[in-house]
């Protein structure tokens, strides 16, 4: 008898952290053939989470390219993974999250009557421009999957809201944190895989460090000129270093190097690996994003969050104390880190308080109910 395939997409470095556990936790189920397939939306970020991983892709359609429009990347996208559905003829395809990848990868399943499973499924922020375009792509995804793993109850009574069938709902906890301590307990017993940052960290000793990451859409512009004139400001305190591992997207460079020129309490370097990352979240006093997975991710270290955007699609961090929604406007941002710098008290009630977002046993939940799904 043939194991059940099951094809799992994905095609950025947000997916490949949040699936990585799952395709493990697939495998070590047994009785399924699991292949993965890789769109390369984004090519060298993508390829660092692999290589960290240890998994290499049954598949890899190599799609990125530079300047890509929203609009040919979705084409290319449709056409590419129809192809692969159809040499592939997988029983389920799994997908992740809220980018063009899951969108479009669930979209051609449902083109052949082929089940999806969405792993991350219910985030909501309301609004259909903020984060854009993820928040549609989400949207897209519900009706068409018959199993959303939600990773929170407040992810599953959106979907509830949305007359998703309840029993088709599963709250699972988010893979993020399955990933964050695998790869925790590879630094301790390997410290060298994060070696990169003993120079920053040593250059940087006795500072409070502010991990900043940006790259939304919505903030290119104007708020990405804001939030580098706030880092400006910051950076202007004796007692601060601002880690910055920077996007490549040129709307986030050219802001940073026009505005930020060469300080020495700002460290801009490229984007991190993912033990390099989860190093500079153990480093770092307070995280200063515009990223939905650093939500996730920093509380797990303690670590307090200011999220700079006007809406989040995980309102569970807000509501446990763990994130605070505070927007682009410069005088906001810098008012904000002051008190969390200033304010004993303030910091502490934050990077106390508990993390909603997960336990690190998500992914073994996942791939029980897929399997039960087969009788496996």
């Amino acid at each position: 008898m043939t194991s059940p395939r099951i094809l799992v997409i994905f095609g950025t470095r947000p997916e490949a952290i949040k699936l990585f556990p799952v395709v493990a936790a697939l495998k070590a189920q047994g009785g399924l053939d699991v292949r993965t397939c890789v769109t390369a939306q984004h090519r060298g970020l993508l390829d660092q989470v692999l290589s960290i991983a240890g998994l290499r892709p049954d598949i890899d359609l190599d799609l990125m390219e530079p300047g890509q429009t929203l609009d040919r990347l979705t084409a290319r996208l449709l056409t590419g993974l129809g192809d692969v559905m159809d040499a592939e003829k997988p029983d389920r395809v799994i997908v992740q999250g809220d980018t063009a990848t899951a969108m479009v990868g669930a979209l051609a399943a449902y083109y052949r009557k082929v089940p999806v499973s969405h792993v991350e499924a219910g985030l909501r922020s309301g609004d259909i421009y903020q984060p854009w375009p993820e928040e549609v792509n989400r949207r897209i995804v519900a009706p068409i999957a018959d199993q959303h793993f939600a990773p929170t109850e407040t992810a599953a009574d959106a979907l509830r809201r949305e007359n998703i069938a309840p029993a088709t709902i599963h709250v699972t906890g988010n893979t993020v944190i399955d990933a964050l301590y695998a790869t925790r307990a590879k630094l301790v017993a390997d410290p060298a895989l994060a070696s990169g940052l003993d120079a920053i960290a040593q250059r940087f000793a006795g500072k409070r460090i502010i991990l900043v990451t940006t790259h939304r859409r919505e903030n290119f512009g104007g708020g990405m000129d804001n939030i580098a004139h706030a880092l400006a400001r910051i950076a202007a305190r004796d007692d601060v270093a601002i880690l910055f591992p920077m996007h490549p997207n040129p709307n986030v460079v050219e802001a940073m190097n026009r505005v930020l020129g060469d300080r020495p309490n700002i460290a801009r370097i490229d984007p991190l690996d993912y033990p390099h990352f989860i190093r500079a979240l153990e480093l770092c006093d307070i995280a200063l994003t515009d990223s939905g997975g650093v939500q996730e991710e920093a509380p797990a270290l303690a670590k307090p969050v200011l999220v700079m955007r006007e809406t989040t699609e995980r309102p569970e961090g807000v509501a446990a104390g763990t994130a605070k929604l505070i927007g682009t406007d410069p005088e906001r941002i810098v008012s904000e880190i002051s008190t969390l710098l200033d304010d004993k008290g303030a910091y502490q009630s934050m990077a106390r308080a508990h993390n909603p977002f997960g336990d690190g046993h998500a992914s073994g939940r996942i791939a029980k109910v897929i399997a039960d799904g087969f009788g496996c």
